[in-house]
C-alpha cells in the first residue's frame, strides 16, 4: 500500500515553549558576517516562475530583517554603557547586562510566540517572537553594544506540526555571545562564548551545533514568512517571499522546497516537479522534497516512478511523522481509548514537545476516566503550545475540566 503524503515545508524555529537558558561554550570564531549575493546561474533562474504570479505589492527587503530602530538603540544604551577604549575594566559582563535587559522581570521581558516570524525590530515592538526572531533581536542588540555574535543551528530532534494538509518541520537556532575586549574577566576564566537559548530545560553543553552566517539567517526568516503565508492560503505573497529567500541564499534548499509546494498548490505541477527534483539533485536523501515529489507523481498517475521514491522513503523514514498519531485518532473514533492512548504515547516518545499530541493523549484518558492524567497532559499541551492563542485555548480547557470535576465533588491533583 502506498504511504499517505502531504505537502512538506520546513521552518527554522523551535516549536516549543520558551524560557531563557544560557550556558558557556567554547566556539571557534566570534563573528558572522553577511557576504555579497552570489551571481544567479541560469539553472537557478530557470526554476523561478514569476510569470505565474501577479507582481508583489509589498516591499521584501532582506536588509531590513536585522535593522535597529532609534527606539531600540535608546532602549539598550539606557541599560548598557557604550564600550570605551579609555576604560579597561567593566564591573559587570555586558552579556549578562544584555540578557537582563531583554528577559528579566521588570524589563522588556519578551514572550515566546510562534504565530508569525518577526524581524528584530518587530519582535522588539511586539515584545514577542519565536526562537528565530528572538535570536535575531538578541544579536542586533549585542552588536550594538560591541559584543561579537555567532548564530548556531542546533542538531536537535525535529518537531512536526500540521496546518490543514500542510506538514511543517521545525528546527532550532540560538546565538552565542562573545566578550568585549575591555570587559572584566575572572582570573583563570577561559573566555568562553555565552550561548543563549530560548527553550526550557535544554542542555546546551551537550548540544551539537553548526555555525551559520548572517546571510543564511536572513534567508531563514524570509522562508519562514513564505511558509506562514502559505498556511494562510496567500500563495501569491508566499511565492515572492520564498523566491526572495532562495535568491538571497541559494544553499538554503528549504526555500526551494517551499517554492515547489507553492507551485503545486497554485496548480503548476511542472514547476513544482522541477523544484523538488532540483532539491534532490543537491541532497539525494532530502525526505521532505522526496515525499513532495512522490505525492505529486502519484497524483499525476506516474505510479511506477512514485513507487520508487516511496520505497526509498520507507527505508529512510520507516515511521513517517504523524503515523502513530493518525492511527491513534482512528482508534479514538472507534471508541478504543486504550489503544489510542498507546499510539499517542509512541508519537510523544519521538516528538515530546508537540502540543497537539499531548492534547489528544488527554482526550484518550478522558475516555478511560484517568482524570489526573488528563490534567497532566493538558498542562503539557499548554506549556508546549507555540502561540498565545493556543495557550489561551488549553488554559480554558483546563479551567473547564477543573470546574466539571469540582461540580462532581472531586478534585484534580496538581
Amino acid at each position: 500500500m502506498p504511504r499517505p503524503f502531504r505537502s512538506w515545508v520546513r521552518i527554522l524555529t523551535a516549536s516549543r515553549g520558551a524560557t531563557l537558558t544560557v550556558s558557556a561554550a567554547v566556539l571557534m570564531g566570534l563573528t558572522a558576517c553577511a557576504s555579497a549575493p552570489p551571481v544567479q546561474p541560469p539553472e537557478q533562474q530557470a526554476l523561478l516562475r514569476d510569470d505565474l504570479f501577479p507582481p508583489s505589492t509589498e516591499r521584501i527587503d532582506p536588509d531590513q530583517v536585522l535593522t535597529m530602530t532609534p527606539k531600540m538603540r535608546e532602549f539598550i544604551h539606557n541599560r548598557i554603557p557604550r564600550p570605551s577604549s579609555a576604560r579597561f575594566l567593566e564591573l559587570r559582563d555586558a552579556r549578562h547586562q544584555l540578557l537582563d535587559a531583554l528577559y528579566a522581570k521588570g524589563e522588556l521581558q519578551l514572550e515566546y510566540d510562534a504565530e508569525q516570524t518577526r524581524t528584530a525590530a518587530e519582535a522588539f515592538e511586539a515584545k514577542a517572537g519565536n526562537c528565530l526572531s528572538l535570536a535575531m533581536m538578541t544579536a542586533v542588540f549585542a552588536r550594538e553594544v560591541g559584543l561579537p555574535v555567532l548564530y548556531r543551528q542546533v542538531y536537535d530532534e525535529e518537531q512536526w506540526a500540521r496546518v490543514g494538509d500542510l506538514q511543517v518541520v521545525s528546527g532550532h537556532v540560538n546565538v552565542a555571545l562573545g566578550r568585549r575586549p575591555n570587559d572584566f574577566r575572572v582570573m583563570a576564566d577561559d573566555d568562553p562564548n555565552l550561548v543563549v537559548d530560548f527553550l526550557p530545560g535544554v542542555k546546551i553543553r551537550s548540544q551539537r551545533a553548526m555555525l551559520l552566517d548572517e546571510r543564511t539567517i536572513v534567508a531563514m526568516y524570509l522562508n519562514n514568512r513564505a511558509a506562514e503565508l502559505m498556511t494562510q492560503g496567500q500563495l501569491d505573497r508566499a511565492y515572492w517571499w520564498a523566491r526572495a529567500a532562495w535568491l538571497h541564499e541559494p544553499k538554503l534548499l528549504n526555500a526551494l522546497n517551499t517554492m515547489g509546494v507553492i507551485y503545486r498548490r497554485h496548480g503548476n505541477a511542472a514547476a513544482a516537479e522541477a523544484a523538488f527534483r532540483a532539491v534532490l539533485q543537491r541532497e539525494t536523501a532530502n525526505t521532505q522534497a522526496m515525499s513532495n515529489l512522490a505525492s505529486l507523481l502519484r497524483v499525476n498517475g506516474r505510479l511506477a516512478e512514485a513507487k520508487q521514491y516511496e520505497e526509498r522513503l520507507a527505508q529512510l523514514q520507516p515511521y513517517p511523522p504523524f503515523k502513530f498519531f493518525d492511527l491513534g485518532v482512528a482508534e479514538m473514533k472507534a471508541g478504543r481509548y486504550a489503544e489510542a492512548r498507546d499510539l499517542f504515547a509512541k508519537e510523544i516518545s519521538r516528538s515530546a514537545y508537540y502540543h497537539e499530541f499531548h492534547f489528544w493523549m488527554a482526550l484518550a484518558n478522558v475516555g478511560l476516566g484517568n482524570w489526573d492524567v488528563v490534567r497532566k497532559e493538558l498542562v503539557l499541551a499548554e506549556e508546549y503550545s507555540t502561540t498565545i492563542k493556543q495557550r489561551q485555548l488549553y488554559t480554558a480547557k483546563l479551567d473547564s475540566l477543573k470546574a466539571k470535576m469540582s461540580a462532581r465533588g472531586r478534585t484534580v491533583s496538581q
